[in-house]
Formats: structure tokens, C-alpha cells, sequence
């Protein structure tokens, strides 16, 4: 079996699921609780939230423990909006529908106005065209993610950042593909709002944080015990956070390794592939640009492009059509047919981790020339 599906989710690192072993095993107690055992696991928890803010270079009192990055998403929005008075939304057609769906809901409550900014030829966001965005908008909410999850392609939200900061308006970036592959700097690069889901880089699911600078202040959007200091109620996936942290520990430890390491890897297999099928189409910021462990193919009809995700399946390889976040329905990608895509023609996105090896893409390709050719 070979796994080429890490954009969607990520095997556990063995360091994380020995160091979640050990809360699941002894540090039992309800992090609200006072006696030593609820103590011990409150310990743990806000040992998590330093060694998270320490990594991203943000404060302690910015990181608030969430179950994934989607309510993290939402409680960005909703509170942007509901609490901080925004009412344009700049953003893309690119997003995650983590985004699109909570800004139609959003949109059933508040009176916004949902304003998409272009893109250059490489699906990075036009600043040119998002400041003109910016001068005609009054404490704006812009949201844009830092890489795209089918595509890979790369934005610079420093420059965004400092576009939202020279026009008082807010930025919310989804970092969910970037954190623990890139070192974010969060106090250089200034965003208003962050998210993170532990799964992406080799943590548990459900489990994320929502980044929120110390310079703004929203209210809650799960309302209950009060825990995360009244941001977010609900009793603390002790284990969760602690292996959200170590897994991020081991990633940027890990990162400038990991990084040479997949980016080779990547570039083999894009030129095996251009190689073996030179109408292969890549899309855009999936070739050698855009985030170093995606590669996004349409497969136009000269190979026998038929069921690929399927065949693929049953030859023992997972990759994925497009994202994994759509509850296991097939549609057409809104990422791939806002690039302009042609969407009639099948497409493979193949995401690549630390834990696969040159003999894996070999195999793949030979897979590959037997179903296509």
C-alpha cells in the first residue's frame, strides 16, 4: 500500500502517539477540575500552548485550542463580523470551504458583502487589484490561506498582511497546509487571525488552535463551561493537545530535513511524469513552484483517464481527486474550475510526506503507464 494522500491527512509520527500513550494512560483528569489529577492535566495543556506559540513566535494568550481548523475557521468569521464590525469580505474563489460555506452562513445573519479579488496567472492573489479592494473598504475582514490545498499554490501573506495593516482592515490566513512545513513567524508577519489541524503534519485529528492577536478581542462561538478562557467551552482534548504540540515539536525540528528531503522527492516525480506522459497537464502552482509536497495533474482524454482515483484504489495506491473534506462525495473541483481548468477531464492530486521514498513514486509510475497507456 502506498500512501500519496498527506494534503488530506498524515500518518501519526511515533513520537506523537508515544507521547499521547502516556496522557491517555496516566493524566486522565478534567483539565477545569482542582484537585492534582484535573491539575496535572491543566499542566500539560498550558505547557502545549507554549511550546505552540514559542514555535510560531506568537504570545501564549494568542493560542486558543480548537477541534479542528474548520471551528477555528468559523470562529474567526463570526467573530470578525459579529464582534469587530466587519462587513466586507475580501477573499478568493480558491478558499476552502471551510471558508465559502461559513461565509454563506454568515451571510444569513449580517448584512456583508462577499468581494472576491483576482488572481495572477500562478493562483497567487493579485495585491495590485486587493489593495485597490482595500482603499474603497472601511475595516474590512480579507481572508486568504497561505497555500492552497489542491494546487499547492503559494500567497504571500506577509505582503497581505501589511496590505490589511496600511488599511486598518483584518486578515484571517488558513495555514492548515503551512504550518510545520514553513516557519511562520507570527510576530513578523502580523495576521489578525491564524487556524491549524494537528493531522496535517503528522498529529492527531481533531485537534487544532485558532491564532488570534492580542491586539483585537472576540467573543466565544461555543458557548458553555468557559474553558480557553470563555473562547471556546467544552472540556480539553488533553491528549489531542499534547500531541498537536509534540507533533509540531518534531516538525520544525525536523523542518529544513524534511523539506530538502520531499522537495527532491517531488521534483523526481514531476519529471517522471512529464517523461512518461507529456500531455499530462499541471496545474497551476503544482508543477516545481507552489508548495513543496503537492502535485495537481489533469489527465486529458489521449491516456485512458477512466475511474484513475478508482484504478489507482485498487492497485493498492491512495491519492485523491481533488480535497478530502467533502464527506467522500465526488464533484467537481471549485478550486480547479475558478483556475479555468478544463473540469471535464479528470484530475489527481498526489501529496507527498517525509514517510514516502523514490521506490514508492517508481512504483506508482509503473502503475500509472499501466492503467494510462
Amino acid at each position: 500500500m502506498i500512501y500519496f494522500d498527506n494534503a488530506a491527512t498524515t500518518p501519526i509520527d511515533v513520537e506523537v502517539i508515544e507521547a499521547m500513550q502516556l496522557v491517555m494512560g496516566k493524566h486522565y483528569g478534567n483539565p477545569s477540575s482542582i484537585h492534582s489529577f484535573g491539575r496535572k492535566s491543566r499542566v500539560l495543556i498550558e505547557e502545549a500552548r507554549i511550546c505552540i506559540a514559542n514555535l510560531v513566535k506568537a504570545n501564549p494568550s494568542e493560542i486558543y485550542f480548537t477541534s479542528t481548523a474548520t471551528e477555528a475557521i468559523s470562529t474567526a468569521i463570526f467573530g470578525a463580523v459579529r464582534d469587530l464590525g466587519a462587513r466586507k469580505i475580501i477573499t478568493s474563489a480558491l478558499e476552502h470551504h471551510a471558508v465559502l460555506h461559513t461565509l454563506d452562513a454568515v451571510n444569513k445573519l449580517f448584512p456583508i458583502e462577499v468581494i472576491y479579488a483576482k488572481m495572477d496567472t500562478y493562483a497567487q492573489i493579485d495585491c495590485e487589484h486587493l489593495e485597490e479592494l482595500l482603499q474603497e473598504s472601511q475595516q474590512a475582514l480579507v481572508i486568504l490561506m497561505h497555500a492552497n490545498n489542491e494546487t499547492g499554490s503559494l500567497n504571500p501573506i506577509d505582503k497581505i498582511a501589511k496590505l490589511c495593516k496600511r488599511y486598518a482592515s483584518y486578515f484571517l490566513t488558513d495555514t492548515v497546509q503551512t504550518l510545520g512545513k514553513y516557519q511562520i513567524d507570527f510576530a513578523e508577519v502580523m495576521p489578525d487571525f491564524a487556524t491549524c489541524s494537528a493531522h496535517k503534519f503528522h498529529g492527531p485529528k481533531g485537534s487544532g488552535f485558532l491564532y488570534v492577536s492580542d491586539s483585537i478581542s472576540i467573543k466565544a462561538l461555543i458557548n458553555g463551561g468557559g474553558q480557553e478562557r470563555e473562547m471556546r467551552s467544552g472540556t480539553e482534548n488533553t491528549y489531542g493537545i499534547v500531541g498537536m504540540a509534540k507533533a509540531m515539536e518534531v516538525a520544525y525540528r525536523d523542518l529544513d530535513k524534511n523539506a530538502a528531503y520531499i522537495s527532491n522527492l517531488k521534483s523526481y516525480f514531476v519529471h517522471e511524469l512529464k517523461a512518461a506522459f507529456p500531455e499530462l497537464i499541471f496545474n497551476v502552482g503544482s508543477d516545481i513552484s507552489g508548495l513543496y509536497n503537492i502535485i495537481n495533474v489533469s489527465v486529458p482524454n489521449v491516456y485512458k483517464n477512466d475511474m484513475l482515483v478508482e484504478n489507482l484504489d485498487i492497485n493498492g495506491i491512495a491519492v485523491s481527486g481533488g480535497s478530502a473534506c467533502s464527506s467522500g462525495t465526488v464533484s467537481v473541483s471549485h478550486v480547479l474550475m475558478a483556475l479555468g481548468c478544463d473540469t471535464e477531464i479528470p484530475a489527481v492530486r498526489f501529496s507527498l510526506s517525509k514517510f514516502n521514498t523514490i521506490a514508492e513514486v517508481d512504483e506508482v509510475m509503473g502503475v500509472l503507464k499501466k492503467i494510462l497507456l
